[in-house]
């Protein structure tokens, strides 16, 4: 499918200057992306996008930059259509599945097998429930592992107003 619209992510606000970069997700692994694999997590809904960003920090919010970005992305998979799910052999558990325990014991979670294996199939990212404390059925992410400036895979930060800082110097 091709996703168009504006989705959200919450992130460190240390990494404001690169909100595009998906870095941090290599660096770390994370639900659809093991250690290596750039993956940029966004939401659709503002208030996922908080809730995502969240987990950590279950009693006190700390300070996160909210962003916007501009989406014309084909080769999306629908992971939230079950009749998607079945077409492309993917269980439910398969996404929920305890990925860091699993990882933690040195084997491959099977949400990063399927990711690994979607992205071979040519797509670009994923619409998936969101598996964050409190998420309802209108809690949906945006999971994307190939992402350009320009279509065919746009995902731009939107900052037009040129608020955004241009590098890290602020943090040293």
């Amino acid at each position: 499918m091709r996703l168009t619209g504006q989705v959200y992510r919450a992130h460190h606000p240390r990494w404001a200057f690169a909100p595009a970069s998906g870095q941090g997700a290599a660096l770390h692994g994370g639900r659809f992306n093991p250690k290596g694999l750039a993956a940029l997590y966004t939401s659709r809904r503002l208030e996922t996008a908080w809730l995502e960003a969240q987990q950590a920090f279950p009693f006190k919010a700390q300070p996160m930059t909210l962003c916007a970005y501009e989406v014309d992305c084909a080769d999306v998979a629908d992971l939230t259509d079950p009749a998607e799910r079945s077409r492309l052999g993917i269980a439910e558990a398969d996404l929920a599945c305890a990925w860091e325990d699993i990882a933690a014991r040195g084997a491959i979670p099977p949400s990063w097998d399927l990711a690994l294996r979607l992205l071979a199939a040519g797509a670009s990212g994923i619409l998936v429930r969101s598996f964050a404390a409190a998420a309802g059925p209108r809690d949906v992410n945006a999971v994307f592992w190939r992402w350009a400036d320009a279509p065919p895979h746009r995902v731009r930060a939107v900052d037009d107003a040129d608020r955004l800082p241009k590098d890290d110097s602020s943090w040293r």
